[in-house]
């Protein structure tokens, strides 16, 4: 297979038919999405787990980056508890920098001390 260019890649990774015959990948703004039978079958059932634009925004950064696999979140927090607190297990410690982002001090020093886990705060001693 010839090696395809980043800018090309920057491009056309994540294109995807749909529906439209849009020529861009266009943004999903729905919440669910039409099912043909009952049950849960195909790929977007909901848009918190999935949507076409996130998956066409996931198969973009993969591609970019060389990887198998991109993922996005809606939010810091979502990315953060799904991906790497998911990593941790009783008994581990993180050590994380003093002024991290409220949310995840709150996160990690209310629910994630429930599960084992532990954590110190330094300050960051780079140079500014």
């Amino acid at each position: 297979m010839a090696m395809v260019r980043f800018s090309t890649r920057a491009i056309h990774s994540g294109d995807r038919e749909d529906a439209t015959g849009s020529v861009a990948v266009p943004i999903y703004q729905v919440s669910t999405f039409r099912r043909k039978q009952a049950g849960l079958e195909g790929e977007d059932l909901y848009a918190r787990t999935s949507n076409p634009t996130r998956t066409a925004l996931e198969a973009a950064l993969a591609a970019l980056e060389d990887g198998e696999r991109g993922l996005a979140f809606g939010s810091g927090m979502a990315a953060i508890t799904s991906v790497v607190l998911s990593l941790l297990s009783q008994g581990d410690h993180v050590v994380a920098l003093e002024d991290l982002y409220g949310g995840s001090r709150r996160l990690f020093d209310r629910i994630m001390c429930n599960f084992g886990v532990s954590f110190t705060y330094v300050q960051d001693s780079t140079p500014p």
